[in-house]
């Protein structure tokens, strides 16, 4: 399905809550298997509740590509995962990031809008196409596994092909220009 790239696309997997008890750890754990084994990511995760400022920051800066697992509060996206896009900056330039998300009727997609604008300004390109869960936690049993998986699946495999694109175009543009000779 994807070309084999050397070294591999290297993913960071953002986990967006920080709440106790979270379904995010359950979401972020299916997308991580997803993009884990023989294709061509190299996947890692991010997750602002277990690591520090620092740890964030080298892990966003390592990544070739980001995947934003977002919940929706409150018609948006969690104060924590604000706070970490605001505590960053240079370490999303020039990169591609894609969403997962997962709410209530609307899926969190009003919270991947709200993160597109965000994203932007940090001078970030967002994938159109992305994998979001209504009703999440009627979708994802105790241990993690999603009961009806076929369309997220379908959903993922278009998503994650088109990071793919972006992020192997992106890391050569990076690597003949780089993309903080012309950001502010």
């Amino acid at each position: 399905m994807h070309r084999r790239l050397t070294p591999a696309i290297h993913l960071a997997v953002i986990y967006g809550s920080s709440r106790e008890g979270r379904l995010c750890d359950k979401v972020a754990g299916w997308t991580l298997a997803q993009v884990e084994g023989e294709g061509p990511f190299s996947a890692e995760a991010v997750d602002p509740a277990v690591h520090d400022l620092a740890q964030v920051k080298t892990r966003l800066a390592r990544a070739d590509a980001f995947i934003v697992v977002t919940p929706e509060y409150n018609r948006s996206f969690p104060a924590p995962l604000k706070a970490m896009i605001d505590d960053t900056g240079p370490e999303w330039r020039g990169k591609p990031v894609a969403f997962v998300s997962y709410g209530g009727v609307s899926a969190g997609l009003r919270a991947v809008e709200q993160l597109r604008l965000v994203l932007a300004e940090q001078h970030a390109a967002t994938i159109r196409d992305g994998v979001c869960f209504a009703n999440a936690w009627n979708q994802f049993d105790e241990t993690g596994r999603l009961a009806d998986a076929e369309r997220a699946e379908r959903a993922m495999a278009t998503m994650l092909g088109q990071l793919h694109w972006w992020a192997s175009a992106l890391r050569s543009a990076r690597a003949d220009v780089p993309y903080g000779q012309f950001a502010a």
